[in-house]
């Protein structure tokens, strides 16, 4: 937000910014599905795991614990900041998070 002063000298106004998906913290859904719809027609980034294009419509209970630990080695090696458009990365590329993994990506976008 900022204040500014209007041209009449009148009382400050209140200027707040405008949401961009650089600012989407998850709790808006409409911000939510804007960011994705916008990530669609991008690129699609890659945090290189391109290995787990292979897990492409799998699933998210059909991984076994090895198949979950290859996702659990890429997570770990992201910045936290990251994870939101790992996560993005993956559902474009229609890629499920193994369930055993979920928790703890939940845990790292919150924080």
């Amino acid at each position: 937000m900022a204040l500014v002063h209007n041209k009449q000298g009148d009382d400050d106004v209140i200027l707040t910014e405008a949401a961009s998906c650089a600012t989407c913290d998850g709790v808006n859904t409409k911000c939510e599905q804007e960011c994705m719809m916008e990530a669609a027609t991008k690129e699609i980034e890659y945090f290189d795991d391109e290995e787990l294009d292979s897990f492409s419509r799998r699933l998210s209970n059909e991984y076994t614990d090895d198949e979950a630990e290859k996702f659990r080695e890429v997570l770990y090696t992201m910045r936290p900041e990251e994870v939101k458009e790992w996560t993005r990365s993956l559902t474009l590329r229609e890629i499920n998070l193994p369930d055993q993994i979920k928790d703890e990506v939940f845990l790292m976008i919150e924080n």
